[in-house]
């Protein structure tokens, strides 16, 4: 591909109108929820993972930050390894029993899928 077709850092490659601005969407800013209002869900997936489980908590409502705070809370509590990507917890192995008892300790609602 010649230099003269590549988009720009934006994904736009050719506008027509001579009056055409680009305006970046804006990202909302998220609030984080009470603990209480968290519609956290609870699941152990093994796909993509080469088969092994992890415990995946999803549904987390507030900024990246936090998410980032829980996932390390719910990680040392259980005493594995783990992530966050895209607002997901990841937790590794079947931590589903213990990542419930914490959640619903420190006031947080959730429920378990199997």
């Amino acid at each position: 591909m010649n230099k003269k077709n590549k988009s720009d850092v934006r994904g736009f490659i050719y506008s027509t109108d001579p009056n055409f601005n680009f305006e970046p969407a804006q990202d909302e800013i998220l609030e984080t929820l009470l603990p209480a209002k968290q519609p956290l869900r609870i699941k152990l997936d093994s796909k993509h993972r080469a088969g092994k489980a992890v415990t995946l908590i999803t549904g987390f409502i507030g900024t990246a930050d936090d998410v980032e705070k829980l996932g390390k809370q719910l990680k040392n509590f259980c005493g594995t390894g783990g992530s966050v990507k895209d607002a997901k917890i990841i937790v590794q192995g079947d931590q589903r029993d213990k990542v419930l008892q914490w959640l619903l300790k420190n006031g947080y609602s959730a429920t378990k899928k199997i």
